[in-house]
């Protein structure tokens, strides 16, 4: 990932970039934009948890600008936040961050970053690899690999599985159409 110089956190708040792009102490920073598998696997949990919305009293977002700490913007893949009025940039810890790794992306990076989340205050991280078809879910420091992740305390999961096997299914090709 390539960086920018050094930029303040108000000139950050107010330049849009495409794609977002995160800013870590100063610097405005690159991520790692998705592949074909990133981009459906985000797609089909949004889908998922866009469905369970209104059961489980979220709201779901791709992409949202969170600010971790007064020198830190993230942008994650996924976020649940409870029902209500949301600002533009999420100041309050979200219930759930989900990271799908790119090509680019490594466990330990992404851990790295949900080391930020946690120290906001948000109970649970998931990162999800599309290209190993494994899941893991950071509770407090604990990390567990499992096919199902869940949110403790309340209804929230996914059965990754199922998310994987509609992940599986080929993109139709011109003569198939």
């Amino acid at each position: 990932m390539s960086s920018n110089a050094h930029v303040s956190l108000a000139e950050y708040m107010q330049t849009s970039y495409r794609p977002d792009q995160e800013y870590i102490d100063g610097e405005v920073r690159e991520r790692n934009v998705g592949t074909w598998e990133h981009a459906r696997q985000q797609a089909l949990l949004a889908g998922w948890f866009g469905s369970q919305e209104k059961l489980w009293k979220v709201l779901a977002a791709i992409g949202p600008r969170v600010q971790v700490s007064t020198t830190r913007v993230l942008v994650p893949d996924l976020v649940l936040v409870l029902e209500g009025e949301q600002p533009d940039v999420l100041t309050d810890a979200p219930v759930l961050i989900v990271e799908i790794l790119s090509p680019g992306d490594g466990y330990s990076d992404t851990q790295e970053r949900a080391s930020d989340y946690r120290k906001m205050g948000v109970g649970t991280v998931w990162i999800i690899d599309p290209k190993t078809r494994t899941g893991r879910s950071c509770i407090g420091d604990v990390w567990t690999a499992s096919p199902r992740l869940h949110v403790p305390g309340t209804p929230i999961y996914v059965e990754l599985n199922t998310l994987f096997e509609r992940l599986d299914r080929k993109r139709p090709t011109l003569d198939q159409a």
